[in-house]
């Protein structure tokens, strides 16, 4: 599933630091510049790595979490901002026994692979992994992710092999959504001077300290008008005295600020994020936002008054235009709202379910069931080329959204189902019978209880849409054991510079 979120501000692997490895040595400007490690942090091999030792440490690869991987000793290490084929000094989190967290504060050598990044807060923003790795050798261990995860558990065999992952159309500003987050928590870089004003800021997450906030000034992954928003909102709040939300004590007006631009029309929705209505204080904020920067097209407000950090609350309204905007993706139109959700890279995305279209191979007269449908971007695309396309899906905004994309389209011959997928599979009477399963399950994977539920359905493809190769690898495998076998591996790249990929992989019925 490619939930659009996978760049969630800080991510959900973050995790607080103590004050003697907070990301000092990971600041822009910090790393790779001849920092010396702390003395006394040498480790001797009588006894077992403790935090806050040092090693320097050859990267071979990368992990799910855009971790390098190496090994010194018994150890197996996972180092946060090390590129594949570099050597770094890194500095011990944690050790869970033969496994040790780490973070890398200085580049001995850059490597074959190493590149510069394109942003100036890349060392110390919690988002994209690893923009100093060159895209080629992104890309290839983005297929070794695939494959060693198909490989645990048996499935590349038979002459299946993974093929070339496919790269995405654009690897700068690429993304539709971007999520940022107000904070009186801003996070210092080392060359600051002593006593700077740090109460206000926009931005992400320190990489490793959640409780402080990047304040970015340019984002390369997103649109130019998005950075101009960005700074836009920034330089009204400061001006007119707004409170930027305060994690530890649950206070502040300002929350986050969610950026949407769509590929095709250019439409942008903003979504102001605030504790409380406050409309004396957020309407004047919108009303400067839109003359600051013309091209946005509507601006919408939600309330979240709840302490969780999120950017979905209890209330919405619409500050400036109509509330939604519009994209086209694979030639269809969608209307995108504050909540909705949608790819978050649009020209990759059609690349993606051009491929699930191939691989379904309906015809005039197949018919395909379309398990979390979502918003039913996929159910549509294949209902122009099929007698008829089922979508489930238990969230019921989403199959609202559905069905309204559905009328919008003129597609008359897509039908959606509300309500879990168990709870559907085991009411189909009435239903078309399917040729082709679609699956575009959440990360975690397929409910245990649903690949028994599909044994007795009489499709003779099954079309896997995956964010998560060892996810998918657990289902297939129990596809496997019910008489399917793999007969397809299509990696795309979806989110350059972090170690997210799409995979669809195709099953067949075994003879």
């Amino acid at each position: 599933m490619s939930s659009g979120d996978e760049l969630a501000d800080g991510g959900a692997d973050d995790f607080e630091l103590d004050a003697s490895s907070a990301p000092g040595g990971i600041a822009e400007g910090a790393f790779g510049s001849g920092t010396e490690p702390i003395a006394g942090g040498a480790v001797t091999t009588e006894r077992k790595p403790r935090q806050g030792d040092e090693f320097t440490l050859t990267i071979d690869a990368f992990d799910a979490r855009g971790h390098g991987l190496a090994r010194s000793g018994p150890y197996r290490f996972r180092v946060q901002r090390a590129a594949v084929g570099s050597t770094v000094r890194a500095r011990v989190l944690r050790r869970r026994r033969d496994e040790v967290e780490a973070v890398a504060f200085d580049v001995v050598e850059g490597g074959p692979h190493a590149v510069r990044p394109e942003c100036a807060h890349f060392r110390a923003c919690g988002g994209c992994s690893f923009q100093d790795l060159a895209y080629a050798e992104q890309l290839a261990g983005k297929k070794r992710l695939v494959e060693s995860a198909l490989h645990a558990r048996g499935l590349l065999a038979h002459g299946i092999a993974v093929e070339e992952v496919v790269p995405a159309p654009r690897i700068w500003r690429y993304r539709n959504k971007m999520e940022f987050t107000f904070s009186n928590r801003r996070w210092i870089a080392p060359a600051e001077p002593e006593g700077v004003d740090a109460s206000f800021a926009l931005g992400m997450h320190a990489l490793g300290l959640y409780s402080k906030v990047v304040d970015v000034r340019a984002c390369p992954i997103q649109s130019e008008i998005a950075d101009a928003v960005v700074a836009a909102s920034r330089a009204i709040a400061v001006e007119r005295g707004l409170s930027a939300w305060d994690l530890k004590l649950h206070a502040g007006l300002l929350r986050h600020l969610v950026i949407r631009r769509a590929e095709r029309t250019g439409e942008v929705l903003v979504n102001l994020v605030t504790s409380a209505d406050a409309p004396e204080l957020v309407e004047p904020f919108a009303r400067e936002l839109a003359a600051r920067v013309p091209g946005i097209t509507t601006i919408v407000q939600t309330v979240n008054s709840r302490a969780a950090t999120t950017a979905i609350g209890e209330r919405e309204r619409t500050l400036l235009g109509p509330g939604t905007i519009t994209e086209e993706l694979c030639g269809l139109r969608f209307s995108i709202s504050a909540g909705s959700f949608f790819q978050t890279n649009t020209l990759a995305a059609e690349g993606l379910f051009e491929a699930v279209r191939q691989e379904a191979a309906l015809g005039p007269d197949g018919v395909a069931w379309d398990l979390y449908c979502g918003t039913g971007t996929i159910s549509l695309v294949l209902a122009r080329g099929a007698r008829a396309v089922v979508g489930f899906e238990l969230v019921a905004s989403a199959i609202r959204d559905a069905r309204a994309n559905a009328e919008r389209n003129g597609i008359a011959n897509a039908r959606f189902v509300e309500g879990d997928v168990l709870t559907g599979l085991s009411a189909t009477s009435g239903l078309p019978v399917p040729d082709v399963l679609v699956l575009d399950p959440p990360r975690a994977g397929l409910h245990p209880r649903v690949v028994p539920s599909l044994a007795a359905v009489p499709a003779r493809r099954i079309v896997y849409v995956s964010c998560n190769p060892a996810a998918a690898a657990v289902d297939v495998a129990a596809f496997a054991a019910i008489g399917w076998r793999l007969a397809r591996v299509r990696p795309f790249d979806q989110f350059p510079h972090t170690p997210h990929v799409e995979t669809v992989l195709t099953l067949e019925r075994a003879p």
